[in-house]
């Protein structure tokens, strides 16, 4: 054999044992992943096309009733329940006379079984010991352990606390829980306590019991319960983290535990033998086993006759679950080494990696989770969120955050219990965007890996880091030329373009040209007055979910005073359209009659909370719900200063009685006065505490050539992008006095005010627009693309925050004389000139 066509020895594990090479299965069980680099298996691991496929022929071929019956479909249903709840114990090499197999809507669910399970067992409640790295449903149950609880920050706390387990005598129950592996990094715990604890309880008079929860190990690792006495009593597993579907789980129970169940009190349908409904307060439980007892109403026979194939499939695919571990472990490690060899130009590492054991690749140890952060060149911390919307334009998929593992995310990152506590007061919340506070990430970055992952997958994230993220040369800092006096006087900035957006994250409504436009405290007039919300969560909807936002197109017909809005597509030939009054006389729409005092809600907008007046015609919600595909209503927000349309009235009992029909869940209440803002600002309206967003044409030009200059040639497709998915209201060009003249991208970064037409209205220049994946949403089309935001990344890259454009507000002198003065008196056009000043003068 040529040396060239040896095997690399490296690969041995990888896809070892697997049906076909890694690539050729993820082509054709996992089309879905052929464009996209998944590497969140800890959430869930993608389901395999041939398992969907034998599941939907076998609901086909067959009738299957309800369990609880004595017909045939029933009774086929409960001979494929039996049957799969023996193959679920043997995939976990499970004794059927020492184990039994309870179906749970998933891990989550057995855990809550477990403690409910624990509090019946005896009147004084019970004693409950976790690790540290337990997810947040085991630290729940915390919550109702009524003779306390202890949380093991380290192993070896769990160590002394067995070692004293014999001389601890206690007749009231003690339940000690823990991960099998964490979900935050991967480090696998000591399934050996189980036995520990066991062998020192009875020694110190039983009544300790172990509760495993595995669903994050069994995704990708085997899990022997062959053994009885080693095993944990309760054992918890979610399968669509092992198979990606069905959504279900379990509770495996060691049958010398089923003592604790006796006492459970409540019960339900199939758990009984016998009820009496009046007299004597008496029911008669059944006994033959264990999941019966437990498996309280009809089971989701469905989803567990879905297990059938997802075994089959699994086992026909990989083989077995040592396979998989084998596999992953190989990828994780490459993982691993690659991330840590990553550095800048001046050796400072990228990567900050969460690991637990010096051996990333031994199984018993760690699993194949890698969880970390990332440094720029001077130290800084890259923010979690900035960095995560970067990789959703790359179609790379993780998570971020503290995952669901509060403790083991506190512990790697430092905080404590009083600090944490601390920045909540003062608005730190669970996956919002506060990613660096006192100099110290909030959150991590986690890829999970898993069956189906491969090399490929690896390669992506690493190359995206590369590419985005590893300074290989120093930044350049750009030095302002000087402006001259002939240069501030010959060349000058003018609107090139007004948009509002009626309608806010809608399409834009472009001023005509010769047309002046009033400005009101708020922002330009009708600007972001209305929004869409869902019907069941009240969330302000945007085109960052629902893209074809775009194509809603409203426009403002001030003669007429209407609010025309057409959904259309550019080829469509008759588009759909919709007329809402600007005033709010027209009460036929709009909804005063809402929830009752005591459920009143408010819209959730950009993450605060804001009072609106929701539109209670089915009509209206129709027009929005069957263009969007999404149950929504249109709400809207009256601006804070007056306008020649009428406020809206209060109107009596009875009207609000006689529309009372018409109103959807979840609708606001009209009458609640908008929230203030601190230090005086603006009131918070849908246009958030930003008015008026300000584009500069000449940095969009700049932008637009980088974009050209790193396309690759002969690949067809322009990326460059109109100024228009910048979505700003205003669009500032440059009038050069001579062709040789250049643009000046990016002046916009040094003005601190500007005044703008004939009466030169003077405008505050405030924060950075800070960008999302929404700028990559063409504005004609409503289609998702790569740029600009790929390229903003790497050149508008500002303190970890991706900026272009910036906020500006109407100045506070102007506001002071606005209710004095007339309206047109504060107006503004395309072509009027602007006339900044520099933060420097």
């Amino acid at each position: 054999m040529a040396e060239k066509d040896k095997p690399d020895p490296t690969h041995a594990e990888y896809a070892r044992g697997y049906s076909v090479d890694a690539d050729t299965l993820r082509e054709h069980e996992y089309p879905l992943l052929n464009k996209t680099t998944y590497l969140d298996h800890a959430g869930t691991t993608p389901y395999a096309k041939s398992m969907i496929e034998s599941f939907s022929r076998d609901l086909i071929a067959n009738l299957f009733g309800n369990p609880h019956s004595m017909s045939l479909s029933s009774q086929l249903s409960t001979q494929r329940i039996d049957d799969i709840r023996l193959r679920v114990l043997r995939f976990f090499q499970a004794d059927p006379d020492e184990f039994d197999v309870v179906f749970v809507a998933n891990a989550t669910a057995g855990i809550k079984l477990v403690a409910d399970l624990l509090r019946d067992y005896d009147n004084r409640g019970f004693w409950y010991g976790h690790h540290i790295d337990a997810h947040t449903s085991l630290i729940g149950v915390r919550e109702i352990a009524d003779m306390g609880h202890q949380c093991f920050q380290k192993d070896a706390d769990v160590e002394t606390w067995i070692s004293e387990l014999a001389n601890s005598q206690s007749k009231a129950p003690r339940l000690f829980a823990f991960p099998g592996q964490s979900n935050m990094n991967g480090r696998r715990l000591p399934v050996r306590w189980c036995e520990q604890i066991r062998s020192a309880a009875n020694e110190g008079g039983g009544n300790v019991f172990t509760l495993l929860d595995a669903a994050s190990l069994v995704s990708t690792a085997p899990l022997d319960l062959s053994v009885s006495s080693a095993a944990p009593d309760f054992t918890v597993v979610s399968f669509y983290k092992i198979f990606g579907f069905p959504d279900l789980g379990a509770l495996v129970v060691r049958k010398d535990t089923g003592s604790i169940l006796e006492r459970r009190r409540f019960f339900g349908g199939g758990t009984v033998d016998m009820v009496l409904a009046t007299g004597a307060q008496w029911h008669a439980k059944k006994e033959t086993s264990i999941h019966e007892r437990l498996e309280d109403g009809t089971l989701p026979f469905h989803n567990i006759i879905a297990l059938d194939a997802a075994l089959d499939t699994h086992k026909r695919l990989y083989g077995s679950m040592a396979n998989i571990s084998a596999h992953t472990r190989f990828l994780a490690k490459r993982l691993h080494d690659r991330l840590s060899a990553l550095t800048h130009y001046n050796d400072t590492k990228v990567c900050q990696i969460y690991e637990a054991n010096s051996a990333f690749g031994s199984p018993a140890t760690q699993g194949p989770i890698v969880a970390f952060n990332l440094r720029n060149s001077r130290g800084d911390w890259v923010p979690k969120t900035e960095f995560e919307k970067l990789a959703t334009v790359q179609n790379i998929q993780l998570r971020s955050g503290s995952v669901c593992n509060p403790g083991g995310t506190a512990s790697s990152l430092g905080w404590t219990g009083a600090e944490l506590r601390r920045h909540y007061s003062t608005g730190l919340r669970c996956g919002d965007d506060h990613d660096v506070l006192g100099g110290r990430p909030t959150g991590i970055l986690r890829a999970s890996l898993g069956a189906m992952t491969n090399l490929r997958d690896i390669d992506s994230l690493i190359s995206f880091i590369e590419e985005f993220y590893v300074e290989n040369i120093p930044p350049i800092v750009s030095v302002d030329p000087p402006k001259g006096e002939d240069d501030m006087v010959a060349r000058h900035f003018y609107i090139e373009s007004l948009s509002i957006f009626p309608i806010k994250s809608c399409g834009a409504f472009k001023i005509p040209e010769g047309k002046r436009w009033e400005v009101k405290r708020e922002g330009l007039a009708w600007d972001r007055e209305w929004c869409l919300i869902h019907q069941g969560t009240g969330a302000a909807l945007n085109q960052k979910r629902y893209p074809r936002m775009a194509l809603i197109r409203p426009a403002v017909d001030l003669d007429r005073g209407v609010l025309r809005i057409t959904c259309d597509t550019i080829a469509a030939a008759d588009p759909v359209s919709l007329e809402i009054s600007l005033g709010w006389e027209d009460t036929s729409f709009v909804s005063t009659s809402l929830c009752p005092a005591s459920t009143k809600r408010s819209s959730t907008v950009c993450g605060d909370q804001i009072s609106l007046h929701a539109y209670a015609s089915p009509v209206v919600s129709a027009f929005f719900s069957d263009f969007l595909g999404v149950p929504c209503a249109l709400a809207r927000f009256p601006s804070q200063t007056a306008n020649r349309f009428s406020r809206p009235p209060r109107l009596p009992g009875t009207w609000k009685n006689r529309f009372r029909k018409f109103i959807m869940p979840g609708s606001f209440p009209p009458d609640l006065p908008p929230p203030l803002r601190e230090n005086g600002q603006n009131p918070l309206l849908l246009s958030n505490e930003m008015p008026i967003l300000i584009v500069s044409r000449s940095s969009v030009n700049r932008l637009n050539e980088t974009i050209k200059a790193t396309t690759k040639r002969g690949s067809g497709v322009s990326k460059t992008v109109a100024a228009d998915v910048f979505r700003g209201n205003i669009v500032v060009a440059e009038r050069l006095v001579q062709l040789e003249d250049a643009e000046q991208p990016y002046a916009e970064d040094g003005w601190s005010s500007l005044r703008i037409g004939p009466d030169q209205l003077r405008f505050d220049v405030l924060d950075a627009c800070q960008r999302c994946q929404m700028v990559c949403i063409d504005q004609l089309t409503g289609v998702r693309r790569d740029e600009p935001f790929s390229t903003l990344a790497k050149t508008r890259n500002i303190d970890g925050k991706v900026s272009f454009g910036r906020y500006s507000a109407l100045s506070l002198q102007e506001i002071d004389g606005l209710e004095s003065d007339t309206p047109d008196c504060r107006t503004v056009m395309v072509g009027d000139v602007v006339s900044p000043t520099y933060w420097e003068e």
